[in-house]
């Protein structure tokens, strides 16, 4: 995903300046570190008292601090509750906290412990009492009526009992000890925050292909960018549109607004990191939150994808192959809408993804089935991880948020290492014309021929494949000048065509190997398309 691409993810210490956004480790790590899943249960292994009551009406009364101290053993639950009583007239509650990290045996998991907050209106899986969620990212927090720490909701400090929520998703063998301060600071709430939202739609160019990043973090989950530096990076990169998808929080959604353009189209999401893989909610309302404390066993995932597709967006499972913990995929593919297959710089586990999405696509339409299409995202986090590589090449009939998530849904769209990257992609017989995620229906002996032309890709390799595999491919100029590929077949022999154009491997071989590794036979990914799927009159 980033360099250093496979590094392992060990939990990272926290940043010394949790609202300094360049104290963040690797995006690797962050992938890690940004974990808070699992089942909602309660625990009573950590039960602090309530604060005292609220004060005298005609005190003035201080700050008032509460710490909760408990240790928690392996095999705690996902999440541990810990009830703060909020009086009366506070204007401000900010929370600190720390844990042990006693040194652990070569190949043992070490203490990572992550945090939140919901309010007095409750913990219920789903419930409207979600405050802000940082994961393993901040050390501490503030919520207001007026500002808040990213990751956590501006809004009033009503009285009733709150709760911090600690997300211990890797315990040492010694247990977990933490301690969590509560400061309650009294006085006047303040003015209401106002978010300002990123409007549904941009200048576009009628029907057209549309450039767009759907996966990107800042600094209100675990990257180190702020907002402006991603719409920046965007607009740089080539971009017609970007998702934003932060980790568990809806809380970047009220920032993009001023961001947007009629140059840039910006969609609110949410990246939802589970106990058992990590998935997309694309094209939410903005302010939607969409909870994330669920694992496969718990049957909550399908709940989650119904709330999503009800405001009209798509359900995503993000890097499937993942390698590290709780980033692998486990919920299955019947409630997804499509796949991303191909998160940042290529490796294994991309090559993983596009292998299974292959086979679910040939499986599907021999059952007649839906297929699901394939999206490819950067996943960027900070510099110097590029924005847009790779991206989504859709063709949508507005650069509109509806129009986006249509064409997405539909497969009207293929993968690009970058805006350098050109292509286009059809097939015809029968008098009949299809493009890419179309359906060409013809007699099954008819010829069938199949054109693509690319530019951007020095001495790559074009490779057409089908339900039976790879069975054609062509080398590309070297001087990256576009290039035209024809081949023929018929439906009776091809149940789908799509294509793939490689990287030469690093010694300038074509076809053979990519960087990482000699023992692939292809080197990294330039473009993929979603197929043209052909069927019989």
């Amino acid at each position: 995903m980033d360099p250093p691409a496979h590094a392992a993810r060990r939990p990272a210490p926290m940043p010394t300046d949790p609202s300094d956004p360049s104290a963040v480790p690797g995006r690797r790590t962050l992938l890690r570190t940004g974990l808070a899943t699992g089942a909602a249960a309660a625990t009573g292994l950590a039960s602090p008292a309530p604060a005292a009551a609220a004060p005298s009406p005609t005190a003035t009364p201080a700050d008032r601090v509460i710490t909760l101290t408990g240790e928690l053993p392996t095999g705690a639950p996902d999440f541990v509750y810990l009830p703060v009583e909020v009086p009366r007239g506070v204007r401000e509650i900010a929370v600190s906290y720390g844990y042990d990290r006693p040194a652990v045996p070569a190949g043992t998991p070490g203490n990572s412990c992550d945090i939140g907050i919901f309010d007095q209106r409750g913990t219920d899986l789903g419930g409207r009492g979600f405050r802000g969620w940082s994961g393993g990212f901040r050390s501490s927090f503030s919520i207001s009526a007026t500002a808040a720490t990213p990751g956590y909701l501006p809004g009033p400090v009503d009285p009733g009992t709150w709760h911090v929520v600690l997300g211990p998703y890797q315990v040492a063998p010694q247990g977990l000890t933490y301690s969590v301060q509560v400061t309650l600071r009294f006085g006047a709430p303040g003015p209401a925050f106002a978010p300002h939202y990123p409007a549904e739609r941009a200048r576009g160019r009628g029907r057209a292909w549309y450039r767009g990043d759907c996966h990107l973090h800042t600094v209100h989950s675990d990257g180190r960018r702020l907002p402006a530096e991603v719409a920046a990076g965007a607009r740089a990169a080539g971009l017609d549109f970007i998702v934003s998808t932060d980790h568990n929080t809806s809380s970047s959604h009220g920032a993009w607004g001023p961001l947007a353009g009629d140059d840039l189209l910006i969609v609110p999401g949410e990246e939802i990191t589970t106990r058992n893989g990590h998935w997309l909610a694309l094209g939410l309302d903005p302010g939607q939150f969409v909870d994330w404390r669920y694992r496969s066993r718990d049957g909550q995932f399908p709940r989650f994808a119904r709330q999503v597709r009800r405001s009209g967006g798509l359900v995503v499972p993000a890097h499937p192959y993942c390698p590290y913990v709780a980033c692998q995929w486990k919920f299955g593919y019947q409630d997804a809408d499509a796949v991303e297959v191909w998160n940042g710089p290529w490796t294994y586990d991309d090559e993983s993804a596009v292998d299974t999405w292959d086979a679910q696509l040939a499986a599907a339409l021999r059952e007649g089935r839906d297929w699901l299409p394939a999206m490819g995202n950067s996943d960027a986090h900070s510099d110097p991880q590029p924005i847009g590589s790779p991206h989504n090449v859709v063709l949508a009939d507005d650069l509109s948020r509806p129009a986006i998530l249509d064409g997405l849904r539909a497969g009207r769209s293929w993968l690009a290492e970058s805006a350098a990257v050109q292509l286009e992609f059809a097939a015809t017989g029968h008098g009949r014309r299809a493009g890419i995620g179309e359906r060409l229906t013809v007699p099954a002996d008819a010829p069938v021929d199949v054109e693509l032309t690319v530019s951007g890709v020095p001495g790559g390799t074009a490779r057409l494949l089908t339900d039976e595999g790879q069975l054609h491919q062509e080398t590309l100029p070297a001087d990256g000048a576009p290039a035209t590929v024809r081949w023929r077949t018929t439906a009776s022999l091809a149940g789908y065509v799509r294509a793939e154009v490689r990287r030469p491997r690093p010694d300038g071989t074509p076809g053979k190997g990519n960087s990482m590794g000699p023992d692939l036979p292809w080197g990294p990914m330039a473009a993929l398309t979603n197929p043209i799927t052909l069927h019989l009159a």
